[in-house]
């Protein structure tokens, strides 16, 4: 196994200080030091200058990511192989480029394996037992086949509870836009070059922005209001029937499809003392059985419950429609029959409040997991049962369009190519996934 390279060590060597007695007087560094300290009295300027440039790419109508604090700036990771000598440093790498060759072969294997399609009866049977069989798989695996989702915060942020909308109405004063600018990015100054207004009309354009922000502000303010005049209705029936889990929180989070608790016990482990509360749901009874009866599972700040949602008539909620700030819905929506899956993605969207956001991540065309599996094991299209019987569909781009016919705003939508390695064994692996947020719209972004 190779060294981690220096520039990726994170130990106290690596700053230039040692804690043990026998070298620290050799490797205590004045000068190390003292830049140290330089830098962390630039942080805030840094931040600064990160909010401006945000502000400004919106500002001009430039390509800018939904941004979040926590994260790198490249998205989906930032370790780039660009030496293959040295692929077997990491057990992963990030951004992936196919070659044409090796996605002709990708799309040779899925042809190959895709075939042999399995028999309409057995299609019915395996659509009608579905939960037959997620619930054999916790009964069989327990909750030991997943690990949990540690990666969550760093893909998914928008998590925590922040104030993601209003965070980003900058008014900028239009003398000081191209000061700012210049040092931030030259695609942005050479836009402003081209622009060839005068102060006074960026003046009158600055005042009908801060006209509109104050007004949508006002809206969102009206809207929140009657949300929460609907909380405190269904708060009052739902007291009277004794069950109003979490309604008194001001941040709630919702996991479709909860499994034995793998991303459950990672967000509890955040959020806790806080004025977030957790929902979380799965269809298999066993699966939602797993989560409670586990020591870190928290009734005060969590409710697990079991939920079919592809079954319309008994979608019912512990919570009120638009009272959810963030879905979570990661590999849960590939086991859904595609059929029906605009229809849980409807019903999802009603469960928003404006603004709040679905963060999806599933599993992408030609993943290993896709090209591994043998012939007879494809239902139809890119939708396949595993030999334990549950069902898969691997995903492309495409998934946009159900997520925007149910109301809802892209924000990103990627092809997360990433490269796996087992280095014990030699073996490097392609994986692909999908990863998506799309938010609720406010009232103003809907005229």
């Amino acid at each position: 196994m190779s060294a981690i390279p220096t520039s990726r060590r994170q130990g106290p060597e690596s700053r230039g200080i040692a804690f043990t007695s026998g070298c620290s007087a050799q490797r205590w560094c004045p000068q190390s030091v003292g830049r140290q300290f330089i830098q962390m009295k630039r942080w805030p300027q840094m931040a600064l200058i990160h909010t401006v440039s945000i502000a400004l790419l919106k500002k001009l109508g430039l390509h800018c990511r939904f941004q979040s604090t926590g994260r790198p700036t490249a998205p989906l990771g930032s370790r780039i192989l660009s030496d293959p000598s040295r692929v077997f440093e990491h057990n992963m790498w990030d951004h992936m480029q196919w070659t044409p060759e090796q996605e002709a072969l990708a799309r040779q294997k899925a042809e190959e394996n895709s075939s042999v399609k399995v028999s309409i009866e057995d299609q019915v049977k395996y659509d009608k037992d579905a939960c037959s069989y997620w619930n054999e798989f916790y009964r069989a695996h327990q909750n030991k086949f997943f690990k949990d989702r540690r990666w969550l915060f760093t893909e998914f942020p928008e998590l925590l509870p922040r104030k993601t909308h209003e965070r980003y109405e900058v008014v900028l004063e239009p003398e000081k836009t191209s000061i700012l600018c210049s040092p931030v990015c030259s695609q942005m100054q050479t836009k402003l070059d081209s622009v060839s207004k005068t102060y006074a009309e960026q003046a009158v354009e600055t005042v009908e922005k801060a006209e509109s922000v104050q007004r949508t502000r006002r809206t969102n303010d009206d809207m929140n209001m009657e949300h929460k005049r609907q909380d405190w209705k269904w708060t009052d029936r739902q007291k009277n029937q004794g069950d109003c889990p979490g309604i008194d929180f001001t941040y709630k989070i919702f996991e479709v499809g909860c499994g034995a608790g793998n991303s459950v016990f990672p967000i509890l482990s955040k959020i806790r003392d806080s004025s977030t509360f957790l929902y979380c749901c799965d269809f298999s009874i066993h699966a939602v059985h797993l989560v409670t009866c586990h020591p870190l599972y928290n009734a005060s700040q969590c409710h697990a419950f079991v939920q079919d949602m592809c079954d319309e008539a008994t979608s019912t909620y512990p919570f009120p429609d638009g009272s959810i700030d963030v879905i979570l819905l990661v590999f849960v929506l590939s086991s859904i029959h595609p059929e029906r899956m605009q229809m849980v993605i409807n019903r999802l969207s009603k469960l928003l409040k404006p603004g709040g956001m679905i963060l999806f991540r599933d599993y992408g065309r030609y993943d290993l997991s896709q090209l591994r599996l043998k012939k007879g094991r494809c239902l139809f299209g890119n939708f396949y049962v595993r030999g334990d019987g549950t069902c898969v569909y691997f995903f492309t781009n495409e998934i946009a369009s159900i997520f925007i016919s149910a109301g809802l705003k892209e924000v990103q939508n990627v092809m997360d190519r990433r490269l796996q390695v087992n280095r014990k064994k030699k073996v490097a692996m392609h994986r692909v996934w999908v990863q998506c947020k799309y938010q609720k719209p406010f009232t103003n972004d809907l005229h």
